[in-house]
């Protein structure tokens, strides 16, 4: 699941991008508005943590323009007031929920949880290739009968392939939207976590699901080829 987070206080902002990380989702962080906005538009979030200006006028205003765009996009205000007319304030521009400074990490992450189950996009929830499932709620992952334990990740790489089954994906994708960086493709980093995905989820298998494209990436689902050995 991909979470945008808009916030402006930095310490904090680095706090959420790392927990939520570690919870398997894969995280976008900005502090401007504007920005998040047009990225909240452009861009295929499942959910969005909204904290400008605490709360200040500019986050509603951010808040409407994503509701104007995207009536089905889960947006969670987290701010620093426990008053009632900022959190009415709040939840009249559209938000879902509404959580006030300072609360535990795992209160918001049980409201995200709840958040992505209550949205009306079910289908989205849980991706299927063959005889492997991925939920993307709860980050289970089998294969046939078998639970398959994978890192945060490894989560985020095979969530990516799958949602693009049958399509090729270059090393380059992978490592921008996967590791949420740019840099020299040449790294093994990707072809090393690759190989820790075919060790846990093709290895024992009859048929492989992840296949490396000559000259191009790596490739999830259609035209599978028996498995080899580990």
């Amino acid at each position: 699941m991909r979470i945008l987070v808009a916030e402006d206080d930095a310490p904090f902002a680095e706090f959420l991008h790392e927990r939520l990380q570690q919870e398997k989702f894969t995280v976008q962080v900005v502090s401007d508005g504007t920005e998040a906005q047009r990225l909240a538009l452009d861009q295929p979030y499942d959910l969005v943590i909204l904290d400008l200006n605490r709360p200040g006028v500019a986050g509603l205003e951010v808040l409407r323009g994503i509701r104007s765009k995207k009536p089905d996009l889960p947006v969670l205000m987290v701010t620093d007031t426990t008053l009632v007319e900022e959190r009415v304030r709040g939840l009249d521009a559209g938000a879902d929920d509404f959580l006030a400074k300072p609360f535990a990490f795992a209160e918001l992450a049980a409201r995200v949880r709840a958040l992505l189950r209550r949205g009306n996009r079910p289908a989205r929830a849980v991706l299927q290739i063959d005889d492997l499932e991925l939920d993307r709620i709860t980050h289970a992952v089998r294969r046939g009968s078998h639970d398959i334990g994978l890192s945060p990740r490894e989560f985020a790489l095979l969530e990516f392939l799958m949602r693009h089954e049958g399509q090729p994906v270059s090393r380059t994708s992978i490592v921008h939207e996967v590791w949420k960086l740019d840099f020299d493709t040449s790294t093994n980093v990707v072809d090393v976590y690759i190989n820790y995905l075919r060790r846990k989820v093709d290895s024992g298998n009859g048929r492989a699901l992840i296949r490396t494209i000559r000259g191009v990436g790596y490739q999830i689902g259609g035209n599978g080829r028996p498995s080899l050995p580990v």
